[in-house]
């Protein structure tokens, strides 16, 4: 996923590195997130405003959100730069640049809930940059400004605060929940939850 106005942003590749298909030009308008769900359907995350839902072929299922409609409410966004989803199949939404949320949807795209507010409190935020989930159903939101990762149950609830990983851009958990976190802007680490060493907390 790239920003070259001029082709189209969503380019496939297989292993080696050849090119395969590519999708999006005049529909994908500021690409910021890329994730794969269960079923390899295709979610791109547009700044513009929407969250647009495809095949791994480029057949367009599904569109949440209106694009150049910013807002904040169940159907418009600010900015949005990630999603995640935990194992029922639901869809989070870092809503994290024109807005400090994390938005929940149920599988169909129905607005379920939201929570967060501008600040540097237990729960707000200050840029929501990257959100992704363990085997436990554990929401871990990239609070990027705040030099933190937040740790929320499926409703919303804070379980705990991270604060020694610095400004968290992206977080990946694997099934076996090994973490990769993208930090301090140029820094990568590679976390194996049960081999942490006193490094970080258990996840």
């Amino acid at each position: 996923l790239h920003r070259n106005g001029e082709i189209d942003p969503l380019v496939v590749f297989d292993a080696e590195g050849n090119y395969l298909r590519s999708w999006g030009k005049g529909v994908i308008d500021d690409p910021h997130g890329i994730r794969v769900d269960r079923e390899n359907n295709v979610w791109v995350v547009d700044r513009a405003g929407a969250i647009l839902k495809y095949t791994n072929t480029g057949k367009l299922l599904m569109t949440i959100g209106t694009k150049g409609v910013r807002g904040n409410d169940e159907k418009s966004f600010g900015s949005p730069t990630d999603l995640a989803w935990d194992s029922q199949g639901n869809t989070y939404l870092a809503d994290g640049y024109g807005n400090s949320r994390v938005v929940k949807f149920d599988k169909n795209g129905t607005f379920v809930m939201a929570w967060g507010t501008a600040g540097s409190g237990p729960g707000q935020f200050q840029t929501v940059h990257s959100i992704a989930f363990d085997s436990k159903d554990r929401a871990y939101v990239s609070d990027r400004e705040n030099n933190r990762i937040q740790i929320f149950d499926t409703s919303g609830k804070l379980i705990k605060i991270w604060n020694h990983l610095g400004s968290t851009q992206g977080i990946w958990i694997s099934p076996k929940d090994e973490m990769y976190i993208l930090t301090h802007r140029n820094n990568v680490e590679n976390i194996t939850a049960d081999t942490l060493a006193g490094r970080l907390m258990r996840i």
